[in-house]
């Protein structure tokens, strides 16, 4: 796929309390996604937690694409992200859908479950893979778009269950890990952040799970390639 070269942001929210570590790997995740894309791309990476760092990102790009790393469509890629944008005074972008929903993420989710399984030793026929997510107390968009993958992922992988446990809402990642016999855990998330690194794990301990736990979704090494090809389209 061929497109004019274009000035592009990769965008995520990152952690408040600790903002430098995601600012640094949304910047790596920028660096390894430039690489997938055509000579002339000017592509930069930024979180919105870390002061400064949107509008530092922004200085200097030409109507930007903006990649929202995000796992659904809400309150943040729909009000917050476009509100810093036009306050930065980056009015002319073109904002994609965020990469919990790009078209080409539930074949890259049905790849890694099912690669994971054959290392595992699991038939996936008699087994689950359940998808971790982060739900929301005030929102159904987090949960409507993790079921919206589990729905796709059905037909992908041949699993004998596929079910979404959430760390924030029912049903509860805890709760939906003591209904499997056998399986795999797939997070649902773009940063290995505070719900990856403690509340997944807490979870799956409570609840006795002893399949793999896999890395986040979003921390996969074909991941830039999906960006990439993501910014294409929209070039396009």
């Amino acid at each position: 796929m061929t497109a004019t070269p274009r000035d592009a942001l990769i965008v995520a929210h990152g952690a408040p309390a600790d903002p430098a570590p995601q600012e640094a790997v949304l910047q790596a995740l920028a660096t390894a996604t430039a690489q997938h894309l055509p000579q002339g791309w000017r592509l930069r990476g930024a979180t919105m937690a870390a002061e400064g760092a949107l509008e530092a990102a922004l200085e200097g790009l030409n109507a930007p694409l903006v990649y929202p790393f995000f796992m659904a469509e809400g309150f943040f890629t729909g009000t917050l992200l476009p509100r810093r944008l036009a306050d930065a005074g980056a009015t002319e972008t073109l904002q994609t859908a965020p990469f919990g929903i790009d078209p080409a993420l539930p074949d890259l989710m049905a790849r890694v479950a099912l690669e994971a399984a054959t290392a595992a030793g699991i038939d996936p026929v008699v087994s689950s893979l359940l998808v971790a997510a982060h739900g929301s107390k005030v929102s159904r968009t987090s949960a409507d778009s993790t079921h919206a993958m589990v729905a796709k992922l059905g037909p992908l992988t041949g699993f004998g269950r596929i079910l979404a446990g959430f760390v924030e809402e029912g049903p509860f990642l805890a709760d939906q890990a003591r209904e499997l016999s056998a399986g795999i855990c797939l997070p649902f998330f773009a940063l290995e952040a505070g719900h990856v690194v403690g509340d997944i794990p807490e979870a799956m301990e409570e609840a006795g799970f002893d399949g793999p736990v896999l890395p986040p979704i979003g921390q996969h090494r074909d991941v830039p390639a999906l960006i990439a090809q993501a910014l294409l389209r929209a070039a396009g």
